[in-house]
């Protein structure tokens, strides 16, 4: 029997997303909920008055809702002779639950389990992603406060330019990250239902021949799905499948992290090689197999090569939609195969890294007062003739008393902590912002990473 060695395995499950996250998007996640949304519909219809499902269908279709390893193999031998992923399973389910075999997935089209599948798992995957970020925003704002009084250089054009604070550049790392939180949360709470529209939204078979021609049972129906599968409403207009433009918009959110947690992560890796700032290191930690004393931040090198990945995903959603041709086509099928779930787990990964990283940062403050004094003196020099002019004195003449005390850092920091304060502190934005996310915070546990 073959090994889990002999044949590939994706990174992304095996060494850095979370065991939830890989749950979710596993094949028994995905079929067991085509399982409970076919319970839906037959609870629905019976209640809307379509007499040939029994009290016993139901009960059997309620006690086979996992789908199991043997389950699998039946639809997998099933489907190899129908050319049907969907008709296999249905075939699966009607094995364990023959009283329901005649009527699971009555008057729907394949698309009401894999679009609303689709929906729901991405529904649950911004469920578990969103309080990840809102942690690791909590650590940036409380790294913020801690130093926000901190002088450090501050770079334009990777060239030391002013004084700033290591405190106000955290804050503009999490002013960014709270942005895609926000749209994040957007479209989470824009995220709609499918419903049980037909193949291509006329739902003419049930309209005529299970509902006898009601065209209000339809909406009832939907209502009755969306009620069972934790949705507030369904989309007004769809096809047989619902519009790609809402996986690109979910997609422009999550994969919005990419450019953000990048340029958190380049920071990091600059303000490493300052040696002004480090990362969080394990005991017995080695840096490198021939220069063991090394510190890499191969955290955050990670972060920013998971991010570039991440980032690509926008187009692949982009260009899925529109290359739908009039009501749809099936080009969608594959690829969203492949880039739903890992454009998740990316996203989960990164979180889960910088989590680790935000939860463990090292200052050197001895490094960056001596970096800053190599600078200062330079810096000062506006300064210097300001103050010769403020004496009425000529600016080419030295004031050697006055230079010790115009060479402390902390004089050029500006409102560096006072905007930390306002942004961070009591009663600022992120404050207010992490306010729903406060119970998740403080249950939430360290961020472990597997290698």
């Amino acid at each position: 029997m073959a090994s889990q060695y002999d044949t590939y395995q994706t990174s992304l499950t095996g060494r850095y997303c979370s065991p939830e996250m890989s749950n979710l998007f596993s094949q028994r996640s995905r079929h067991s909920t085509w399982r409970k949304l076919w319970l839906y519909l037959a609870q629905s219809e019976k209640e809307l008055g379509i007499d040939i499902i029994t009290d016993e269908a139901l009960e059997q279709m309620k006690a086979h809702l996992i789908v199991t390893d043997e389950d699998f193999e039946t639809a997998r031998v099933e489907e190899k002779k129908r050319r049907h992923d969907v008709m296999a399973h249905v075939h699966a389910f009607g094995q364990v639950a023959p009283a329901a075999a005649g009527i699971i997935h009555y008057g729907a089209t394949s698309c009401y389990v894999t679009d609303n599948t689709e929906l729901i798992l991405m529904r649950d995957a911004l469920d578990l992603l969103i309080p990840k970020i809102a942690k690791v925003l909590h650590n940036l704002q409380a790294f913020a406060l801690q130093w926000k009084s901190e002088p450090t250089l501050s770079f334009t054009h990777l060239q030391p330019a002013q004084i700033s604070t290591v405190g106000k550049r955290a804050a503009g790392w999490a002013q960014d990250l709270m942005m895609d939180l926000v749209e994040l949360e957007r479209v989470r709470t824009e995220l709609r239902f499918r419903g049980a529209q037909g193949t291509t939204v006329r739902e003419e078979p049930l309209i005529q021949k299970s509902f006898g021609g009601d065209h209000a049972k339809c909406d009832q129906l939907n209502e009755l799905l969306c009620q069972k599968a934790g949705f507030d409403e369904c989309y007004d207009i769809s096809t047989q499948t619902y519009s790609r433009k809402v996986d690109s918009l979910v997609a422009n959110a999550v994969t919005g992290l990419g450019p953000t947690v990048t340029k958190i992560a380049s920071d990091l890796r600059h303000l490493a090689f300052m040696k002004e700032v480090g990362e969080p290191r394990e005991v017995g930690q080695i840096g490198s197999s021939a220069m063991p004393y090394k510190m890499n931040p191969m955290r955050s090198e990670r972060i920013a090569s998971l991010a570039r990945v991440l980032q690509g995903k926008a187009a692949n959603f982009n260009n899925t939609h529109s290359a739908q041709w009039l009501e749809r086509s099936l080009d969608d099928s594959a690829c969203r195969r492949i880039d739903v779930p890992e454009m998740f787990l990316l996203a989960d990964s990164i979180a889960i890294t910088l989590q680790n990283v935000t939860e463990g940062l090292v200052v050197f403050p001895h490094k960056i007062h001596s970096n800053i004094m190599a600078e200062l003196p330079f810096m000062i020099t506006e300064n210097i003739i300001m103050r010769l002019t403020a004496m009425g004195v000529s600016r080419q003449e030295p004031i050697w008393p006055d230079l010790d005390n115009m060479m402390r850092p902390e004089l050029y920091v500006g409102r560096s902590a006072q905007i930390v304060d306002k942004f961070c502190g009591p009663g600022g934005k992120l404050e207010k912002k992490l306010e729903p996310y406060q119970a998740a915070i403080k249950g939430a546990k360290a961020a472990e990473l597997n290698v």
